[in-house]
C-alpha cells in the first residue's frame, strides 16, 4: 500500500480522553476513530490487525474441532428470561425500545436453543461451536478506549458435553488454544483462578496481561507461578494464637474508638488482638462476618457463599439489630435472628477483642470456642502484597491486569432451565453439560501495544504487524532512490511481503521517520541519496533500534530472512 493514495490519519497530539498508551496510540496512529462513547470505527490499518488476529484464533479454534458459526446478535428477550439473565445483565443489557429484542452481551442462550433443538443423544457429541461476532454491553461508564466499550468483537465459543470428563477435556483443549494464541500474538499473559459472576457454572479462569491500565487487580508469584484474580486469590498467613488460658469476658470503655486501629491504640494490643465486626442483610436475614484485626472483607468471596443479593446494612439498620454503630458491634449476646460466620484465621482463638454492641464500648478476652455460635469458617479476607503464595514457594504481588480472556465451566446452568436434554447410551434423559469461552478481539490488539511501544510509537510483533515492512523513500525528487524504492516496492511482495511505502511528496524525511515510528512495522527500509551512492539501503529493527546498511543486491535477501524468521 502507497501512503499516498491510502488513509493513514495519523496525529501528533495525544488525545485529551485517551489517558493509556494503547488508547493514545490507536488514535494516533489511525487505527480507529471515536464515532460515541465506547463505540469505535476501525480503519482499514487498524482493521488490518483485527484480521490477523481473528485468523489466529480461528486457526487455533479450527485446530480443537471447533466449527464456526455467526449468530444474530438481536434475540428475543423470551429467550433470556428463561435464564433469568435478564435480571443478572440488568442496566447492562441493551434493551430494543418498539420491540420484545436485546442486543446480545453474550450467546450462551442462543447456542443453547441450537443444541436444545438438535441435539438429542450422547454420541452427538462433544461438540465445540464458536463465532467471532459483534457484542453489546451498555457499560456505564466507558474508558480507556477499546478496554471498556459498549460494542465490541468477542470470539465465543461453547462445548456440549456427555459427561463431566467430557465437559474438563473440552475446558483443557480451549486453555491450550487459549495459550497459543496469545503466544502466538506476542502477548506475556497470566491464567488467573477467578469468579465465574453472572455467567454461572463449577469453575473459571481468565487469562490476563499484567498493565497498569488494568482493573482488575491479581495476586501473582513469580517463584510458584501461582496466580488468581484478587476476588479469590488465597495465601499462607497465620491463625489468630489460642491461648492456654482463657479469661473471663470483661467490658472495657473505649471513648472515640472507632476503627481497629483506634481501639488497639487505645487498649494498648496489636491489631491482630481484634475481631472485627460487619453486618450484611441477605434479604431479611442479618449476617454478621468476623474478621481478623484489619484484614480486608473479600465481598467476592461472602457473595460466593450467600449469594450475589447479599449487602452491606445501612447505618439506621445497624442500631435497629444492635444497638451500637459501625465500630462498636460484636458477636455476643446478639439474638437468635442472625447468622454468624467468620474468617479461617481466627477459628478456635481467644484473648481477642471485639465491639460490646453499645457505643464506646468493646469487649475484652473473647473465646471463638466459648462466647460465639459459628455456624463456619470460611477464607473471606482478600489477599496482600508480599504474603506468602498458597503452596509456599514464593511472595505474592499485586498487580493490575487486563482481562483478554475467560473460559467457565458451566455445568447444566444453561441446558436445565432451558431444558436441552440428551438420551444416554442407557436411554436415560440428561441435560447437556456446556461450557462456555470468551475472547476479546479488540483487546488482544490493545493489549499488544500496551506491552510494545515507545514514546515514539507502536512496534508492533511480527504476526500481528499491518503490514510486515515499512518502506521509505527518504527524497521523491531523485530519480534514483524514486526507482530502487519503486523497484523494491515491486519485489517485495513476490516473496510474500506485505509493505507499507511511504512515497509521499512534499514531506520531509524527519517527518517520514517519525510516522514509520509511530505506525510500528518491524522492518523500516530507507532509501536515500547518500547510501545510494554506496550501493546501499539503510535497514531499521523498530523493536531493538538496530540499524545496518547492506548492499543493494542483498537486499531483497536480507529483507525476506528479517521477515521469516
Amino acid at each position: 500500500m502507497r501512503l499516498s493514495q491510502g488513509f493513514f490519519p495519523t496525529v501528533k497530539e495525544v488525545p485529551a480522553d485517551a489517558v493509556i498508551p494503547s488508547h493514545q496510540l490507536m488514535i494516533r496512529a489511525g487505527l480507529m476513530r471515536q464515532l460515541a462513547a465506547g463505540i469505535f470505527s476501525f480503519l482499514p490499518f487498524g482493521y488490518n490487525v483485527m484480521k490477523k488476529v481473528m485468523q489466529i484464533i480461528r486457526e487455533e479454534m479450527d485446530a480443537i474441532g471447533g466449527q464456526e458459526f455467526h449468530l444474530p446478535a438481536l434475540n428475543p428477550i423470551e429467550l433470556w428470561e428463561e435464564t433469568d439473565r435478564v435480571k443478572a445483565f440488568g442496566d447492562i443489557m441493551f434493551h430494543v425500545k418498539n420491540r420484545p429484542m436485546v442486543l446480545a452481551p453474550t450467546h450462551e442462550e442462543v447456542i443453547t436453543a441450537i443444541a436444545k433443538n438438535h441435539i438429542k443423544s450422547y454420541n452427538q457429541m462433544p461438540q465445540i461451536w464458536y463465532q467471532i461476532q459483534t457484542k453489546f454491553r451498555n457499560e456505564p461508564r466507558p474508558k480507556s478506549g477499546v478496554l471498556r466499550g459498549r460494542q465490541f468483537t468477542m470470539k465465543d465459543s461453547y462445548s456440549m458435553d456427555s459427561s463431566w470428563e467430557g465437559l474438563d477435556k473440552s475446558y483443557d483443549l480451549h486453555a491450550e488454544a487459549y495459550k497459543k494464541i496469545y503466544t502466538r500474538c506476542g502477548l506475556s499473559f497470566y491464567i488467573v483462578g477467578a469468579s465465574s459472576g453472572a455467567m454461572g457454572g463449577s469453575g473459571s479462569q481468565e487469562f490476563m496481561v499484567e498493565s497498569n491500565a488494568g482493573e482488575d487487580n491479581l495476586a501473582v508469584c513469580e517463584e510458584s507461578g501461582y496466580a488468581a484474580n484478587v476476588e479469590i486469590a488465597t495465601s499462607l498467613v497465620p491463625s489468630a494464637e489460642r491461648y492456654s488460658l482463657s479469661e473471663p469476658l470483661k467490658e472495657v470503655h473505649t471513648p472515640n474508638c472507632k476503627s481497629i486501629d483506634e481501639v488497639a491504640a487505645f487498649l494498648k494490643l496489636p491489631t491482630n488482638r481484634c475481631a472485627k465486626s460487619l453486618i450484611f442483610m441477605n434479604g431479611e436475614q442479618p449476617v454478621l462476618v468476623l474478621m481478623l484485626g484489619n484484614n480486608q472483607l473479600n465481598e467476592s468471596k461472602l457473595q460466593k457463599v450467600f449469594g450475589a443479593d447479599i449487602r452491606p446494612a445501612h447505618p439506621e439498620e445497624l442500631i435497629e439489630l444492635t444497638g451500637a454503630d459501625a465500630g462498636s458491634i460484636g458477636p455476643v449476646g446478639l439474638n437468635n435472628k442472625f447468622h454468624i460466620v467468620a474468617d479461617n484465621r481466627l477459628k478456635d482463638a481467644n484473648g481477642l477483642v471485639c465491639g460490646a454492641n453499645k457505643n464506646d464500648f468493646h469487649l475484652l478476652n473473647l473465646d471463638m470456642q466459648r462466647d460465639v455460635k459459628i455456624e463456619a469458617f470460611y477464607d473471606f479476607r482478600t489477599v496482600e502484597e508480599g504474603e506468602t503464595s498458597p503452596d509456599g514457594k514464593g511472595k505474592l504481588r499485586i498487580v493490575k491486569g487486563i482481562e483478554v480472556g475467560h473460559i467457565f465451566k458451566l455445568g447444566t446452568k444453561y441446558s436445565d432451565s432451558m431444558k436441552a436434554m440428551f438420551l444416554d447410551e442407557k436411554g436415560e434423559e440428561h441435560p447437556i453439560i456446556m461450557g462456555s469461552y470468551g475472547i476479546g478481539v479488540e483487546r488482544i490488539i490493545a493489549c499488544h501495544i500496551e506491552q510494545h511501544h515507545d514514546e515514539n510509537g507502536i512496534k508492533w510483533q511480527k504476526a500481528l504487524a499491518p503490514y510486515d515492512v515499512h518502506l521509505i523513500s527518504v527524497n521523491m525528487n531523485s530519480p534514483e532512490v524514486v526507482a530502487k524504492a519503486d523497484e523494491l516496492y515491486k519485489l517485495l511482495p513476490q516473496q510474500g511481503i506485505s509493505v507499507l511505502y511511504d512515497d509521499r511528496s512534499g514531506v520531509t524525511a524527519g517527518f517520514k521517520f517519525k510516522d514509520a515510528d509511530l505506525l510500528g512495522m518491524p522492518l523500516q527500509i530507507i532509501v536515500g541519496e547518500k547510501n545510494l551512492k554506496n550501493n546501499l539501503i539503510e535497514l531499521k529493527d523498530r523493536n531493538s533500534g538496530d540499524r545496518k546498511t547492506v548492499p543493494v543486491e542483498n537486499a531483497v535477501e536480507e529483507i525476506v530472512a528479517f521477515v521469516k524468521n
